[in-house]
Parts: structure tokens; C-alpha cells; sequence
């Protein structure tokens, strides 16, 4: 009987930035489609999601801004240009909500994650409604407290 390789598992890239500027209101899966040197990089883990975005055109969804980095001996024969535009595979249902709940005022569409799928590389796209400043200070000030909390919950534990 034959060897079979495991599938790779787990996330390659997370798009924090995306958490802080935005309120998640839903949270899609897509398909991405790739060319067989980002596949490599990807497995090497060699890409990034930070300040990408989602466009939605003509029906379709392309993948914006993010970037995967080719590895030298990967893309000899091709000329790798690591942040072009890449295609999101989505159901057409999933594609008329994302397109007409962003066209509601507020409404942006942007990449969570990336991250296997048995051996597939999926995208995880949400849809969010932009934060205000002060609107983050508040997350920021509540996380503060909370982590407050839990070390004097912590700390009270020892003492005794």
C-alpha cells in the first residue's frame, strides 16, 4: 500500500486589520483560483492578507491587494507577479447578497483568512460595517479591562 501525503491543516494568512477597522456581520467561504507556484508558496507559507479587499464586478469577486511572495526555485519559467488579482470561486446566491448588501451604504467586503481546506486553499470573506475611531478606543478600553480582570482573578487564586 502506498504512502499518501496528509493534507496540509491550519491558516496561512489572517487579515487582523480587518477585525480592528470593521464590524463582522457575515462571514463567507470561497474558492480562490491559483497558479501552481502560489500553491508552492502558499505551503511554504508565504502569503499575506493585509490591506486586501474584496471587489465585486460583473458578477464576479476578485481578490485584491493580497500578496504571496513567489520562491526562487518555484517560478523559474514564469514571470510571478505576486500581487495580482485573483478570481474568488462563490456560489451566485452568495454572490447577489454580497453584491447587494454592498451597495447598502457602510456595507465593504474584505478577506479574513486564508487557509486549507483538505488540499484546497480557501478564502474567508465577510462582510462588514466600518468601526469609527472612537468605536475602536471603546473595544480597546473594554479588552483592557477585561484582561484586568482576569489577572486579578488570577493573581487572587495564588494569594490564597
Amino acid at each position: 500500500m502506498a504512502n499518501q501525503k496528509k493534507h496540509p491543516a491550519g491558516t496561512i494568512a489572517l487579515n487582523k486589520k480587518a477585525l480592528h477597522d470593521y464590524y463582522i456581520e457575515q462571514r463567507f467561504e470561497a474558492g480562490i483560483a491559483l497558479a501552481g507556484w502560489e500553491i508552492k508558496s502558499l505551503r511554504a507559507g508565504k502569503g499575506q492578507l493585509t490591506d486586501s479587499y474584496v471587489l465585486l464586478k460583473d458578477g464576479e469577486a476578485w481578490l485584491l491587494g493580497s500578496h504571496i511572495t513567489p520562491l526562487n526555485a518555484a517560478s523559474t519559467h514564469v514571470i510571478a507577479d505576486p500581487t495580482r488579482t485573483r478570481k474568488l470561486l462563490l456560489h451566485g446566491k452568495e454572490l447577489d447578497k454580497l453584491q447587494s448588501a454592498v451597495q447598502q451604504k457602510g456595507f465593504a467586503c474584505v478577506a479574513l483568512a486564508l487557509y486549507w481546506k483538505k488540499h484546497l486553499v480557501k478564502c474567508e470573506i465577510a462582510l462588514g460595517k466600518g468601526k469609527k475611531e472612537y468605536d475602536k478606543r471603546a473595544v480597546e478600553k473594554e479588552r483592557d479591562s477585561n484582561r484586568e480582570i482576569q489577572r486579578a482573578v488570577r493573581s487572587k487564586g495564588k494569594d490564597e
